[in-house]
């Protein structure tokens, strides 16, 4: 782990040469270093770590955690900070800067880190379904530690009153209750309660598919295409990545996954097993498509002996699979970059991209089977799912008035009398 500040520093400045951050942006981050070095320097402080990190955050900013509504600039000289103790951590900047410490205090806390031991070691959950659990068993911890609540204590008016108190949307109170019930049973099971206090968990009528799916215009996607600059290297991939999103409807873990023996050349194919369903789909290769891999491959992908097609270019990473949060973050990019209408307020990544192409294909009088096969479902139940309301088709619905002949109606009200 590199500890002295010149040479992490350095490391850093390559690394965002490397992603070709926007020149003001990386000059305001070279300025935050410097105020660090001052500050170290002044403290006597020779080796940079999280602890100085966070020292000088706190001194300086008043916290070391992301602000959730604090000003751009604020965000900014924490998230430079921040950039060093993740460099020297992880070897590679962190994805979002955390805005939250999760310590479990008290008796209740000690359970808590336990259940999520558990979880690790005895299920073998994926560190992401462990990392929900502790946001919403930290929260749920906390509540009950701050009013002095045990295990026993517990009622259906403290849980309700929980759930009131966070203020969490309806998908993340469903997911909330989910996670705390099922924590609640393993409290039961290994002694630590005398009664089974899941049933103080009262269930929710959430509706996972209620709202209808975000989705872009014909011609809001064309201008994001359009707004990639094709010349450069990171051009090249990003192209390529949006649009296996925006032709094909792929997931952000099937564009990561995407691997040199799935396409087969001679007969214009592109064959594998999805992540999330393992369910094979074909796609025929298309000339745009076809086109931007052999140009990523010839003039932007770095030497690597990985099996995937689209690699990191970023110094820490070069040559190794992206991750799914980087396909959102390049789709969320150019949805900025083009000028799309209100897109920070609707969905911003490949599934709505994916939700575009459903309901974009419908609008075209393209048949639901069809439909269903592009989005690699089993059944066309699902892919109603991902298909907003199409309005000018529902107009098309609409049933003529019946003449009234009723005395009732001729009435009009009149007066006010009816």
């Amino acid at each position: 782990m590199v500890t002295d500040f010149e040479e992490l520093v350095f490391l850093c400045h390559e690394e965002l040469k490397s992603r070709e951050y926007h020149n003001k942006y990386y000059e305001r981050i070279t300025v935050s270093w410097h105020n660090l070095r001052l500050w170290m320097q002044n403290q006597d402080v020779n080796s940079f770590s999280e602890e100085v990190g966070n020292r000088y955050c706190d001194e300086m900013f008043g916290t070391h955690l992301m602000p959730k509504r604090a000003p751009a600039k604020l965000r900014e000289k924490i998230r430079a900070v921040r950039m060093l103790i993740s460099y020297q951590k992880n070897g590679d900047f962190e994805f979002r800067c955390p805005s939250v410490e999760y310590i479990f205090n008290g008796e209740i806390g000690l359970v808590a880190l336990q259940y999520l031991d558990y979880c690790k070691k005895e299920l073998v959950l994926a560190q992401k379904t462990i990392e929900n659990k502790r946001l919403y068993l930290h929260d749920f911890s906390s509540f009950l530690n701050n009013m002095g609540i045990r295990f026993d204590a517990l009622s259906v008016e403290l849980t309700e009153s929980f759930f009131e108190h966070m203020h969490y949307s309806l998908a993340s109170r469903h997911n909330a209750a989910l996670n705390i019930r099922i924590f609640l049973r393993y409290v039961y099971d290994n002694g630590y309660s005398s009664k089974d206090l899941s049933a103080y968990i009262l269930p929710d009528n959430y509706r996972k598919n209620c709202k209808l799916p975000t989705t872009y215009e014909e011609d809001e996607i064309r201008a994001v295409i359009k707004s990639v600059e094709r010349a450069s290297a990171i051009g090249k991939r990003d192209y390529l990545i949006l649009l296996l999103a925006v032709d094909y409807g792929w997931r952000a873990k099937d564009i990561t996954n995407f691997a040199f023996n799935d396409i087969d050349w001679e007969k214009n194919l592109i064959c594998f097993d999805q992540h999330k369903t393992a369910y094979p789909v074909e796609f025929p290769l298309l000339s745009t498509i076809g086109n931007a891999i052999i140009d990523y491959l010839k003039y932007s992908r770095p030497e690597t002996n990985a099996k995937e097609i689209i690699v990191s270019m970023e110094n820490a990473n070069k040559g190794k699979p992206l991750s799914s949060p980087t396909i959102h973050s390049i789709v969320s990019k150019y949805l900025s970059r083009a000028g799309i209408k209100n897109w920070k307020n609707k969905k911003h990544g490949p599934h709505a991209m994916r939700h575009s192409l459903a309901t974009n294909l419908l609008k075209k009088n393209v048949a639901m089977p069809i439909i269903s096969t592009v989005m690699g479902h089993q059944k066309t139940e699902t892919t109603s799912i991902y298909i907003s309301v199409d309005y000018n088709k529902l107009k098309l619905c609409a049933l003529p008035m019946p003449l009234l002949h009723s005395p009732f109606y001729k009435k009009e009200g009149d007066n006010g009398k009816i």
